[in-house]
């Protein structure tokens, strides 16, 4: 590894960014040389994926700090100034506001706004329907543009466009307030410049504007407790009851979003749910897979039901479903997964929303989940890619970054290729999650999907992961493998030699098994660029060579005239010029040494072709 490549290492390690990296290596070096420029390349790549994975975090803490102020809060107006103040920190825009639905004239009017400085903008009435907010209140559903005075897709009308000029907004993303299917309000984040919001930042202001709309509902519905105490004195303990099954909403809510802020998984908070709620929990995937399971009692968890997971989610309401309860689990548009509470049929309102509350933590723990999953599958993607694709171009530093992220290439591995035909219905993504277990390195390579084993035998587990996938995707898994080889260069000749290995199980119609060279005998051999043929005879004829060689016996030559004569004894009998009851003790002694299986059509083929191998050496 050069110098400047060393450097590069050591400031990656520091933290620096981009701009640093390529300037040290450049006042290192005097000049890039193309190892130090494929360095340069490498630790870039590195360095932003480990930004956007670091912006992501902040992202995400910041939500779920979020999540905990807004619980905390009781007084309505606090709550607003806060949701419209994360809004305008966590997507870091010029101006963010909210606006709440009249009802009472088919209206919505702005409520709170940060950063505006036009008291024509901040007094705007928006008719359902009009402009980008009326659409979003009237459709519940998000909408962005990055031109807002030149997008035709919205109803502009002159009091609207007036406001938005005055305040100067040109980028403007809107999410709807939304309890269940009734829209209370729209959050909006707004730059004065052209901006295209991406969808994960949909996604964060939606989370946002989800949480927000529990904690208005929380707020009103306190403010509303508090009112009915001062004026019905006389119903008094029913008010108690429900303001006490508020407090005990609350205090799981925060519990919950306490537990997704600590960096919890998925099976811990269904646990937690599972303990507050009384019954079971079962998360499911947008697929219906099973994520975490607490059972009630002895009784096993049911499947998802796609029906009550599209209801509910078409709601944004938790549905029943038998005795069952069926909670989407949403990030704004965006499905994430499900969750199933059994062992409950009779929930309360009270109950039914603290679970509806934690189907919104779930989507928590989901989003930080995936976003920690993709970046992490991106870089052990590129390494792999250049790992058999360029693997003497850069050695250490592909070493370097195997060490990185637990993977030591100086170690022998195992090769595995696996394909499983179109029509079986799992993708190569799937494939390669599903045999993620058995290896240290998995990915999609040359459109393949390619795993690396660690000390394994691939004779030994080619065939076990075939089978065990076979099982459990419901669909023919074949498994070409080679090695074990370590190194980079050597790595990526057992890639090669795994490849063959592949193709010729396809073409020998095995499909759902696996193999390597050695276990496809003599068609392994003339696969591999390295045929090994004395060690072919060895193992085909070794203890027939042993026998004779010991005894001084013609074993080895009764077979060969045995085959020459197409098994005729007779013909046998006569050009080994012994007696014919000879031939048949010298036969039955070769069918101990070689196996009962000796005159089968496949044994009979690889020991023809070896004897023929012998005499040609």
């Amino acid at each position: 590894m050069s110098d400047g490549a060393v450097r590069l290492l050591r400031l990656l390690a520091d933290g620096a960014p981009a701009e640093e990296l390529a300037k040290a290596l450049a006042d290192g070096t005097g000049g890039q040389g193309p190892a130090d420029e494929e360095a340069l390349r490498s630790a870039l790549t590195v360095r932003r994926t480990l930004d956007a994975h670091t912006r992501r975090e902040t992202e995400l803490a910041a939500l779920f700090d979020t999540a905990s102020d807004l619980a905390r809060l009781r007084d309505l107006d606090a709550v607003l100034r806060s949701i419209v103040h994360r809004a305008r920190m966590l997507l870091r825009v010029d101006v963010s506001y909210l606006s709440l639905n009249d009802d009472g004239t088919d209206s919505t009017y702005m409520r709170v706004t940060e950063g505006s400085a036009s008291a024509l903008f901040q007094q705007v009435r928006i008719g359902m329907g009009e402009g980008l907010g009326g659409l979003v209140a009237q459709t519940v559903r998000p909408y962005a543009t990055s031109n807002y005075p030149a997008d035709a897709r919205f109803r502009h009308t002159g009091p609207i466009d007036r406001a938005v000029g005055d305040e100067g907004l040109i980028a403007i993303l809107g999410v709807p307030l939304a309890l269940g299917d009734r829209v209370i309000g729209v959050l909006y984040a707004s730059d004065r410049r052209p901006r295209t919001f991406t969808p994960d930042e949909v996604a964060l202001l939606s989370s946002l504007a989800d949480h927000a709309a529990i904690a208005i509902d929380n707020a009103r519905l306190i403010e509303s407790t508090a009112a009915a105490l001062d004026e019905l004195g006389e119903a008094n303990d029913t008010i108690r009851a429900h303001h006490e099954a508020l407090a005990r909403a609350q205090e799981a809510h925060d519990r919950l979003a306490e537990l997704a802020a600590g960096g919890a998984d998925v099976p811990q908070v269904a646990a937690e749910v599972a303990a507050v709620l009384g019954g079971g929990v079962v998360v499911h995937d947008p697929d219906g897979g099973e994520l975490a399971g607490v059972p009630v009692g002895d009784a096993d968890a049911r499947p998802r039901r796609a029906y009550a997971v599209a209801a509910s989610r078409a709601s944004g309401r938790a549905v029943a479903d038998g005795d069952d309860w069926v909670c989407a689990v949403m990030a704004g548009p965006q499905l994430l997964g499900s969750i199933t509470l059994t062992g409950r049929p009779d929930l309360g309102d009270a109950d039914r929303r603290l679970f509806e509350r934690a189907g919104m933590v779930t989507a928590l723990v989901l989003l930080l989940r995936s976003s920690t999953a993709e970046a992490e599958e991106r870089v052990r993607g590129e390494l792999l890619s250049d790992l058999l694709s360029a693997p003497d171009r850069d050695p250490g530093s592909l070493v370097e970054r195997g060490r990185r992220l637990g993977v030591d290439l100086h170690a022998p591995h195992a090769v595995l290729l696996l394909h499983t035909a179109a029509d079986g219905g799992v993708t190569r993504a799937r494939l390669a999650s599903a045999a993620a277990e058995y290896g240290v390195l998995e990915g999609v390579h040359a459109d393949r999907v390619v795993l690396l084993a660690r000390d394994a035998e691939p004779g030994r587990i080619a065939p076990e992961v075939a089978s065990d996938l076979t099982r459990r995707l419901g669909c023919l898994v074949t498994v070409g493998g080679a090695g074990p080889a370590s190194e980079p260069e050597r790595i990526a000749e057992a890639h090669a030699e795994a490849a063959r290995c592949l193709r010729a199980l396809l073409l020998l119609g095995r499909h759902g098994s696996g193999a390597d060279a050695a276990a496809l005998g003599f068609v392994g051999m003339l696969l591999g660029d390295r045929a090994d043929v004395a060690g072919f005879v060895r193992d085909t004829l070794g203890p027939v060579l042993d026998y004779d060689e010991a005894r001084g016996t013609e074993l080895l030559r009764t077979l060969e005239v045995y085959f020459a004569c197409g098994g005729n004894l007779t013909r046998a009998k006569q050009r080994l010029h012994v007696h014919v009851n000879t031939v048949s003790q010298r036969l039955e002694r070769i069918g101990v040494l070689l196996g009962e299986d000796w005159q089968s059509p496949d044994r009979a083929l690889e020991l023809q072709l070896a004897l023929r191998l012998h005499h040609l050496r």
